[in-house]
Order: structure tokens, then C-alpha cells, then sequence
């Protein structure tokens, strides 16, 4: 469901209504307390309200839900985030055009887009590469422009809840340094990849990973994510519901997103 073009369809029809109310309504009926005007007041009292969230929603900050397991550690599904809308430029709703500039994925974000294959869905996965960037994936490592990314194992994973582990399969986390600060990323050495493959980042895309290096559908398998695909960046988790673990995990809430 496309909750944006619904919020901007409601907020022009009540802005439409506000301004019939305002500007017409009042002169012909009069102050009523029934009638058009009272309806129409009644409607109209929603615009305010709409446009804020509108605004809120379009350029400032917007909440997800983790549905999947591919950023496991760092996101697990029933996580509820919290998306900077005005990271990478504001752009105009439902258009998805950008308007003003104000920033750049940087290596290491953990950005929320739309998906390349089928613009409706959402995706949220990690940059790795930047427009220019040659991208290699070697043996569960990654190397960017010929230099591995370094990695350190810190044991096994052990998922609780919606995120148990699969049956019979123990994954293991390792800390990669990528970006600024380093992250938690899993894999499963029980799962062979012996496959090489490079890609060459085009100019004005970007090439993403999910944390869940194993279980993960993304640039390895559709490619680039276009600049004009970007949603925000991701910033902290502001609930977590897991009823398989008591419903509120409030031990996630707030947690920032590395």
C-alpha cells in the first residue's frame, strides 16, 4: 500500500475543502452550527493535521517496520525504525523528485530505498560500494577496489524469538570495519561460496549488502540501487515486537543503527 500517494490525496482534499469553507461557505451560509458549514468545518479540521504529518513523513523523519532476517545482527525482523528523510535530499512526495540537496550515502549506511525490480517495495541494506567503486566478493569477504574489508569473528550467533536460529544451522558473527564504525555482519559457514564476481558501481548508483551476508536478496543479484531509488538512512530502532519473547523487547528500544 502506497501510504504516501494516500496521504497526499487525503491532504489535498481536505486542503481543497479548507479553503471552501474558508473562503466561500462562511460568506453564503453564514457562522451555522449545522449545514455545509458545519460539515464542511468539520472535514476541513483535518488539513492542519494531515499537512503536518505530510511534512513530517516527506522530509524530516519516517517510521519502518524490519519484516525479513537480511540485516540480522544489526536489524532483526520486528524491529521498528526510525528513517532520516533528509539525509540524502529532500524529495517531493509521491514524484519521489528531489528538490534540495543535503547529503550523500556515505560507506556503511544502513539505507532504506526502493527496490530497483519493483519500485512499490522498500528494501533497507547496507552501502558497500560508491558510484566508481570496483566491488569483488570472495569467499564470504569483501573487497573494495582490490583491498579487503577487514573482519573479525566474535563467535556464534544466537538469534532469540522470530529470529531463532534455522534448525540444525549455527551462523557466525563477525565485526567488519567499513565504514566509519564498524558492524556486526553474519554468515554461515556451513554454506559454501566459491564464486568470484566484481562489479564496477556506475555513476550515480550505489551497491548494497544485507548484514545477513548468507540470507540476503540484494546487489549480488539485482545490481545497483539508483540515486533516485533513495528513501533516507536508517538511524535508531524505536520499538521491537516479538510476543514469541514476551511482545515489547525493550532492551532494543532506542538502539542506535551502525
Amino acid at each position: 500500500m502506497d501510504y504516501a500517494l494516500i496521504l497526499t490525496i487525503l491532504t489535498l482534499i481536505t486542503g481543497g475543502l479548507w479553503l471552501l469553507e474558508r473562503f466561500w461557505a462562511r460568506r453564503r451560509f453564514g457562522e451555522q452550527e449545522s449545514g455545509p458549514v458545519h460539515w464542511l468545518a468539520s472535514i476541513a479540521s483535518l488539513f492542519p493535521i494531515l499537512l503536518l504529518v505530510l511534512v513530517f513523513r516527506s522530509f524530516l523523519f519516517e517510521p519502518f517496520k524490519i519484516p525479513s532476517g537480511s540485516m540480522i545482527p544489526t536489524l532483526q525482523i520486528g524491529d521498528f525504525i526510525v528513517v532520516s528523510k533528509f539525509s540524502y535530499g529532500l524529495r517531493l512526495p509521491v514524484l519521489n523528485r528531489k528538490i534540495v540537496a543535503t547529503g550523500e550515502p556515505a560507506r556503511g549506511d544502513v539505507m532504506v530505498f526502493r527496490f530497483p525490480e519493483d519500485e512499490r517495495i522498500n528494501y533497507i541494506k547496507r552501502v558497500v560500494g560508491l558510484p566508481g567503486d570496483a566491488i569483488t566478493y570472495r569467499n564470504k569477504v569483501l573487497f573494495i577496489n582490490g583491498e579487503p574489508v577487514e573482519q573479525e569473528t566474535i563467535g556464534e550467533w544466537v538469534g532469540e524469538g522470530l529470529n531463532r536460529n534455522p534448525p540444525g544451522r549455527q551462523p557466525i558473527q563477525r565485526l567488519e570495519h567499513l565504514g566509519e564504525e564498524p558492524h556486526n555482519i553474519m554468515v554461515f559457514p556451513d554454506q559454501p561460496d566459491r564464486q568470484v564476481r566484481t562489479w564496477t558501481v556506475p555513476e550515480g548508483h550505489y551497491f548494497v549488502l544485507g548484514d545477513n551476508r548468507d540470507q540476503s536478496l540484494d546487489s549480488r543479484a539485482w545490481n545497483f540501487v539508483p540515486e533516485a531509488n533513495l528513501v533516507g538512512r536508517a538511524t535508531r530502532v524505536w520499538m521491537h515486537w516479538d510476543c514469541a519473547r514476551g511482545c515489547v523487547v525493550w532492551s532494543r528500544i532506542g538502539d542506535k543503527i551502525l
